[in-house]
C-alpha cells in the first residue's frame, strides 16, 4: 500500500497535540470515476463507479471484475451508478442498497432511483434486485441527481434527491420529488408517520424540501439526520434535517447565478425557511459526509464533520458546539484531488474516495 505524507497541511489543532500529522494511505487504486465506498464484513470494500460498475477490492489489491446483475443505468453527465450502503443486518441478509440514474422507458428522460439487492456469497453477482423508489417526475437533464442514502436506527431509509438543475422551482412544491429528501421503508413502502402523508396533493415519501443538490447525508449516533448540498457559485450548506421543514432553495440562497445575478428573491433569509448551520462562500463543491464517532485521531476530532471538496481537492473538518454553531473549521490535505465520498470505516478511520485519481484512501493517525 502506497502512503502519501502531507505534513504541514493540518492547521494547529487540539487533536494533533503530541502527535505527528496524519497521513494519507492508498488502499485501493485503479478505479474509474469512483463515487462511493461501503465496508464488507470480511474487510473488503464495495465500490461504485459512476460509469456503471460495482466492484469489490481488498486493501492493497486490484478492483474485481464488475459485479453482475445491476439494472439498466443512464450513464451521462453527472448521472450513473452513485451511492451504495450495506443494510444494517447485512451479515445475516446480504442486502445492499444503491441509487442510480434510471432512464425512462423511451430513454429520453431520467430520475434518481433507489434499489435493493442481495449480494452473492462469492461477491460476483446481485440477485433479487428491486427498485423500491423512483423519483417523480423523470426529467430531460444530465445534472443534479443528489443520490445519498442513510439508514436510521429504526431501519427507515433516507435518500437525497437533486432538483435536476432545470427544474429548481419544483423544489418548493410538494407534488414532486425534485429537490427533496425522502424517507421510505426497506421495501419501499411509505412510513405512516412521514410528515406529508395526510397533506392533499403532496407526495407521501417527502421528508423535507427546498433542497438543491445534496451529495452528503448521514445519520448520527443520536438518530439525527445531517445533510449538505451544493450551492450555485457559493452558498453550499450544512444542515440538520428535520421533518416537514423548508430549506429555502431557490427562494433564498447565499449563492448567485452562474455568471452573476440574484436567484429567487435575492434574499439570504425568509420566514418559514431554514438557515444553514454552516455555509460556504465561495463554494467548495461538497461531496461525501461523515460525522466521526471514534477517538482514533484524538478527542478533538471526535464528533466533527468531515466533508470532501470537489472544487479544491481537500477534506474539510467542521465542529459544532452544543447549539450547533460552528466553532472549528480547517482544511486538511489540500491539493489531494477531487474528494467524492467520505466515510468512517468499521475500524474508526476515515476513508476518502478520490474521483479523478481513481483511488480509495484512508487517513492514518500520526504516531505519538
Amino acid at each position: 500500500m502506497k502512503r502519501l505524507t502531507l505534513p504541514g497541511l493540518l492547521l494547529a489543532c487540539a487533536p494533533l497535540a503530541g502527535h505527528a500529522a496524519p497521513e494519507l494511505e492508498t488502499v485501493v487504486d485503479g478505479l474509474k470515476t469512483p463515487w462511493a465506498v461501503a465496508f464488507l464484513p470480511d474487510g473488503q470494500f464495495l465500490i461504485t463507479e459512476r460509469d456503471g460498475a460495482l466492484r469489490t477490492a481488498k486493501a492493497g489489491g486490484k478492483p474485481s471484475a464488475p459485479i453482475q446483475g445491476l439494472p439498466v443505468i443512464d450513464v451521462q453527465g453527472q448521472g450513473g451508478l452513485l451511492d451504495v450502503q450495506l443494510d444494517s443486518d447485512f451479515a445475516r441478509n446480504r442486502t445492499i442498497y444503491f441509487c442510480f440514474s434510471e432512464p425512462s422507458a423511451d430513454k429520453k428522460a431520467n430520475s434518481t432511483a433507489l434499489a435493493r439487492a442481495r449480494l452473492s456469497d462469492d461477491l460476483k453477482r446481485l440477485t433479487d434486485v428491486k427498485v423500491i423508489f423512483s423519483q417523480k417526475p423523470k426529467v430531460e437533464s444530465k445534472l443534479h441527481f443528489g443520490c445519498r442514502i442513510a439508514e436510521a436506527p429504526d431501519g427507515k431509509l433516507f435518500l437525497s434527491l437533486g432538483e435536476r438543475f432545470t427544474q429548481m422551482q419544483s423544489a418548493q412544491t410538494l407534488d414532486n420529488h425534485l429537490g427533496k429528501i425522502v424517507r421510505v421503508a426497506k421495501d419501499g413502502s411509505v412510513p405512516a408517520d412521514n410528515p406529508f402523508v395526510n397533506t392533499p396533493g403532496a407526495l407521501p415519501e417527502i421528508w423535507s424540501y427546498g433542497h438543491r443538490n445534496s451529495q452528503g447525508l448521514v445519520v448520527d449516533e443520536q438518530g439525527r439526520l445531517w445533510q449538505h448540498e451544493h450551492g450555485p457559485q457559493g452558498g453550499d450548506e450544512l444542515n440538520l434535517i428535520k421533518p416537514k421543514l423548508n430549506y429555502g432553495w431557490p427562494v433564498i440562497t447565499y449563492g448567485e447565478n452562474y455568471g452573476g445575478g440574484k436567484i429567487g428573491e435575492g434574499l439570504f433569509a425568509k420566514a418559514g425557511m431554514e438557515q444553514p448551520l454552516v455555509k460556504w462562500v465561495p463554494s467548495i463543491a461538497p461531496s461525501g459526509l461523515a460525522r466521526l464517532k471514534s477517538a482514533k485521531y484524538g478527542a478533538g476530532w471526535q464528533g466533527s464533520f468531515f466533508i470532501g471538496s470537489l472544487k479544491f481537492g481537500y477534506l474539510e473538518r467542521v465542529k459544532l458546539d452544543a447549539d450547533n454553531r460552528p466553532v472549528e473549521q480547517e482544511k486538511l490535505f489540500e491539493g489531494t484531488g477531487r474528494m467524492r465520498d467520505v466515510r468512517e470505516g468499521p475500524d474508526g478511520l476515515l476513508y476518502l474516495v478520490l474521483e479523478g485519481h481513481g483511488k480509495v484512501m484512508r487517513v492514518v493517525p500520526g504516531a505519538r
